[in-house]
C-alpha cells in the first residue's frame, strides 16, 4: 500500500498547552508548544485509533531548517516532521538544550 498525503485544512486546539491552532492543511503540531498528536496512519488519513499525544524533540538542524521528532507517548511510535516557519522559535531553542 502507498502513502499518500491527504491535505486536511482544520483547525484544533492544542492538548497540551490550550493553543487554538489555525491549521493550514499541512499543519502537523502545535507552532506554541510543538507537541503533536497520534491521528494518522499514512499522512491526513485521521484513521488512527491511538490518539496519543506526541513528545517534540529536536531531531536536526541544517541551516535554518529544523526537524522535528515526534514520539508518541501511548505508544511509542514515531514520526520526523519538518518544523514550520510559524513555530515558535524559543520552543525550538529549548528543545536544543534538553536531555
Amino acid at each position: 500500500m502507498t502513502k499518500r498525503f491527504i491535505k486536511v485544512t482544520e483547525d484544533f486546539v492544542c492538548e497540551k498547552c490550550g493553543k487554538h491552532v489555525e491549521g493550514d492543511g499541512y499543519t502537523n503540531h502545535c507552532p506554541e508548544c510543538l507537541w503533536s498528536k497520534h491521528v494518522d496512519n499514512n499522512p491526513g488519513d485521521r484513521a488512527c485509533g491511538c490518539q496519543g499525544l506526541m513528545l517534540p524533540s529536536l531531531e536536526s538542524v541544517k541551516g535554518d531548517k529544523y526537524t522535528l521528532k515526534h514520539a508518541c507517548q501511548t505508544c511509542g511510535h514515531t514520526k520526523l516532521n519538518k518544523a514550520s516557519e510559524n513555530d515558535s522559535k524559543k520552543a525550538i531553542i529549548d528543545l536544543s538544550h534538553s536531555d
